[in-house]
């Protein structure tokens, strides 16, 4: 049998490309044939999605999907691809929340209190973020926009950088991943506000969600596999099926968790309903922002 590829669409080291190496063992571990990753780095990871989206739709080459294939939809305007119409959604893997930190200069303890400190001092809050259209930037931006508050947007080259400013108070808050947040929240570097997700985290079970102060508001990073389109049926249903009994597993939960992830089950018409829901909503946020990407 030949191996399976699964393109991952940014550096190796990453979330990303963690999510994609663990459910490429866990694949090779259920189907006894070979799953492996590559990356394929560039452009927002429009680059690895363009071209498993132009490869034989024989299942062979499949993408590590995030809310990045979402978001680039409105955040560049010269695609050469559709995502919604040339990939077949297969399953969802995880979901990761952000969580809303501010540095503890901020006099704000709480998201009720950080709103009404943003309105009394419009255009003075820096929002650190791994970059325009990263989901960093927008969870703040679709905050911004539900909130109705003014503050300054200053996007860095990587979430790295921006974790870094925002510890040393040269930027006042920020939407982040979990794990690189949390040994700063446990040493009172960083103060957590709230966590992105409709729930709550079991790491921080005690952090209110967003959410429960700004109803509607959901926010989060999220992984699944697709293919090119035409994908045959069969290969979908056999991938889907074995994805979520994976990602099912205590020990696949705990290597989720890493990730700051939770396993996230679905049909591919679940996981399809999920991309174009998200394309619509980031879509909103992109446009509001006025972020835009070559």
């Amino acid at each position: 049998m030949r191996p399976v590829r699964i393109v991952v669409g940014t550096a190796a080291g990453g979330g990303m490309d963690f999510a994609g190496r663990i459910i490429a063992q866990a694949l090779t571990e259920r189907l006894g044939q070979q799953f492996f990753v590559e990356d394929r780095p560039g452009a927002g990871t429009n680059v690895g999605t363009e071209f498993v989206l132009n490869s034989p739709p024989d299942g062979y080459t499949l993408l590590l999907v995030s809310a990045a294939n979402a978001i680039n939809t409105t955040l560049y305007k010269n695609l050469n691809f559709n995502f919604i119409r040339d990939a077949a959604p297969i399953a969802t893997i995880a979901r990761v929340p952000q969580i809303m930190e501010v540095h503890p200069s901020v006099p704000a303890n709480s998201v009720p209190e950080f709103i009404a400190y943003a309105k009394a001092n419009p255009h003075k809050i820096n929002l650190a973020s791994a970059g325009n259209g990263s989901v960093q930037q927008v969870a703040g931006e679709l905050f911004r926009m539900m909130v109705g508050i003014d503050i300054v947007d200053v996007p860095y080259n990587g979430a790295g950088p921006a974790l870094v400013d925002l510890l040393a108070g040269q930027t006042q808050f920020m939407f982040d991943t979990t794990p690189s947040s949390l040994p700063h929240i446990k040493a009172g570097q960083l103060r957590a506000l709230a966590v992105t997700t409709v729930s709550r985290t079991e790491v921080l079970p005690d952090l209110p969600t967003v959410g429960e102060f700004v109803p509607g508001y959901e926010a989060s990073q999220w992984y699944g596999l697709a293919g090119p389109k035409n994908l045959p049926l069969d290969v979908i249903d056999r991938l889907n099926k074995e994805v979520n009994a994976a990602i099912a597993e205590p020990g696949m939960k705990a290597r989720l968790a890493e990730l700051g992830g939770a396993p996230l089950q679905s049909t591919p018409a679940d996981f399809g309903a999920l991309i174009v829901g998200e394309t619509e909503k980031w879509g909103r946020v992109v446009k509001f922002s006025g972020a835009a990407a070559d």
